[in-house]
């Protein structure tokens, strides 16, 4: 059984999200954590659970995703995977980071890269990595079948999308790929965005009105 924790946090009120399964094997997804009380509370939770944080997992690299990067590496010694078209967004959070008054920001770099198509393991259970890029040039999603629970990051809310007027966005193809890939997922796979709270795959194609059934177009 996979299990999931989310907690929210920055000002920007991002979703960071633990994921493990019934022995305590874990991945880290999207450490938006950054200062040492939201530190703190990701630390307790995975003593608490005894769970061990084997890798360290971005949808994007935006900065109110990756601002606990650096130290989630550190400090459970884990490799940190992104997709390769994130490199370049990864690299300019350090330039822009003290304007929106994160001073001290650390910088961190990918040991690794992911790939559509591709999986990840937590511990028993399985992640199948989607391809959904528009709110980022690389943005990924992760799905776990058997439970019908999908990371998706910024592409998709509960009544909305994902912003695409940052750099490397494409407003097209987001609505173009949530209803390619994130659509042809079964009805009732739960969602878990990047803000907010937790949706469905039925309740946006009826209700969304950026791609859901009354959607303008």
């Amino acid at each position: 059984m996979l299990h999931i924790k989310s907690f929210t946090f920055n000002p920007f009120q991002e979703n960071t999200y633990v994921l493990y399964d019934e022995k305590g094997d874990a991945v880290l997804i999207d450490p938006g954590c950054f200062d040492l009380a939201e530190r703190k509370e990701l630390l307790d939770f995975v003593s608490d659970k005894k769970i061990r944080v084997t890798q360290l997992l971005n949808t994007h690299c935006h900065i109110d995703h990756v601002l606990g990067n650096a130290w989630a590496k550190k400090t459970f010694g884990v490799p940190l995977l992104i997709h390769r078209e994130e490199e370049a967004v990864l690299k300019a959070v350090e330039a822009y980071a003290p304007n929106y008054g994160f001073v001290g920001y650390e910088t961190s770099e990918a040991d690794g890269f992911l790939s559509e198509g591709e999986e990840i393991n937590v511990g028993s259970e399985v992640l199948q990595i989607l391809f959904v890029p528009g709110h980022a040039p690389g943005h990924v999603v992760f799905y776990h079948k058997e439970s019908q629970q999908c990371i998706a990051g910024d592409t998709l809310f509960r009544g909305s999308i994902g912003r695409t007027d940052l750099p490397g966005g494409n407003h097209n193809l987001l609505l173009s790929k949530i209803k390619s890939v994130l659509f042809t997922l079964p009805e009732e796979t739960v969602l878990y965005p990047g803000h907010g709270p937790e949706t469905t795959i039925s309740f946006e194609k009826l209700h969304n009105p950026f791609v859901g059934k009354n959607a303008r177009r």
